[in-house]
């Protein structure tokens, strides 16, 4: 069962990992919150492949600065905002129940309260 669950994280790890990569091309999706799930299957699933990403060019352009200094640059605080903001919308529209919707809501003043006070704005 153990081996099963680090095959499952290991395999997550790449979906997350090609979905980073499109991230860096496609200006809609973005990369960072992709790679940081990456890092963390990866952690979970094997020792061999976190190692591997942390030292991959990928790991130091987008995610290295970021775990060391806890900041971001605005370009990509807003791209990761607005993936987020667009995944929470869809509850908000699809259900009618007010507790869920009040939930999400209290959900998305936290993100920007965290995006705006907790993690730095860096220029590049």
């Amino acid at each position: 069962m153990k081996r099963i669950k680090k095959i499952i994280f290991v395999i997550a790890g790449f979906i997350f990992l090609l979905l980073g990569i499109i991230g860096i091309v496609l200006p809609i999706l973005p990369t960072v919150p992709f790679l940081l799930l990456t890092s963390y299957c990866f952690a979970r699933g094997s020792n061999k492949f976190e190692t591997w990403f942390k030292s991959s060019k990928i790991y130091k352009n987008y995610l290295e600065g970021f775990i060391i200094n806890k900041s971001m640059t605005l370009k990509q605080k807003i791209y990761t905002s607005t993936f987020a903001d667009i995944m929470i919308a869809f509850p908000l529209i699809i259900y009618f129940n007010l507790y869920i919707k009040l939930f999400l809501i209290i959900i998305i003043i936290f993100k920007y309260y965290y995006f705006i006070f907790k993690i730095k704005t860096i220029k590049i």
